[in-house]
């Protein structure tokens, strides 16, 4: 029979990439397979220059270089990596799981889901002309943050992301507008302080009606939200549309074996593992009474399956009571 890995991991978000490093750290025989060229997942396709604050022990750290370092941390040990793979399906055996990609066959006898949201596109602006602005002077999330210096920047939406987008474009751009649809911000308070006390121009509750090109960039029609038509105008150079991100996960969806969702997130129980026996998931893709989707979450949620894991697998072994321990027996 070929190989068979202890585990592998689907998925090289910040949550993947943990789970590899500590499975790692267990001295688990691994695999971690990832669609994307890279690792970093979302964060990287999507919020490389965004500031990370809830990772305990690091004040404030770019979303790109945290996603270097955990790879820097993966690289330790010799966990397989494999990229531009899309696992295409997962059939249970009798000792395990067979994991196939259109490029090999590879044989588990288990496996940890760290997919995130799936695949994921921006919720996108409707107006007749977007496709007009749409990767020149429209955005769905900032990438290059040197793009807009000294630029005129208006940003559209009221959740975590566009308030961060916000504060991080404040010191670059030359002046930002945040507009949204209601009065009421949907991110953390202190988040929502900060922009309160910024140079920021917030106006709510407005949303973007259209956009002119000018000899000097963009006018930007925005309507009041209840009123008949009033209206405010913005002379800007780039607009960013953060109105979330839908996803779904149709790859997942075609494999064999069968999970049990609630509100198409994976259930788990207190050991990370879904309604299959032998099958784990972590990170956003998951739900459990009292789920918060952080990345700090993703980081707890990877030492508990992989030790769980680790205890199905091989119950007479020894687990370690914190890290440390682990590294003091290498």
């Amino acid at each position: 029979m070929d190989k068979q890995y202890d585990l592998t991991i689907i998925g090289g978000g910040p949550a993947g990439i943990f789970a590899g490093f500590y499975a790692g750290l267990r001295e688990a025989s691994a695999q971690l397979i990832e669609s994307l060229p890279v690792l970093g997942g979302q964060v990287s396709a999507l919020y490389p220059e965004k500031r990370i604050l809830d990772v305990a022990g690091i004040p404030d750290i770019q979303a790109q270089h945290l996603i270097n370092s955990q790879v820097e941390q993966f690289k330790q040990f010799p966990i397989e990596l494999k990229t531009e793979q899309t696992v295409t399906n997962i059939e249970k055996t009798a000792d395990g799981f067979v994991v196939t990609t259109p490029t090999e066959v590879t044989h588990s006898k288990t496996v940890l889901i760290a997919v995130g949201n799936g695949s994921f596109s921006p919720r996108p602006l409707v107006i007749d002309n977007v496709k007009e602005f749409e990767g020149k002077s429209l955005f769905y999330a900032v990438t290059d943050l040197s793009h807009f210096k000294d630029h005129r920047v208006l940003i559209a939406g009221g959740g975590d992301s566009a308030l961060d987008e916000a504060l991080m474009l404040e010191p670059v751009a030359k002046s930002v507008h945040l507009i949204h649809r209601r009065n009421e911000f949907r991110a953390l308070e202190h988040t929502v302080a900060q922009v309160k006390a910024s140079t920021i121009d917030v106006q709510t509750p407005y949303m973007i009606k259209a956009i002119e090109k000018t000899a000097n960039g963009m006018l930007v029609t925005v309507k009041k939200m209840r009123s008949e038509d009033e209206t405010e105008t913005f002379e800007v150079d780039d607009v960013i549309v953060s109105y979330g991100f839908t996803s779904d996960h149709k790859t997942v969806d075609g494999w064999d074996i069968d999970l049990a969702t609630e509100h198409r997130l994976f259930k788990v129980n207190s050991q990370m593992e879904t309604s299959v026996p032998g099958v784990y998931a972590i990170g956003d893709s998951v739900t459990y009474p009292g789920k918060q989707a952080l990345i700090a979450t993703a980081y707890g949620e990877a030492p508990i399956a992989v030790n769980s894991i680790m205890v199905a697998l091989y119950p007479d072994r020894r687990g370690p009571m914190h890290s440390s321990s682990i590294i003091r027996q290498k």
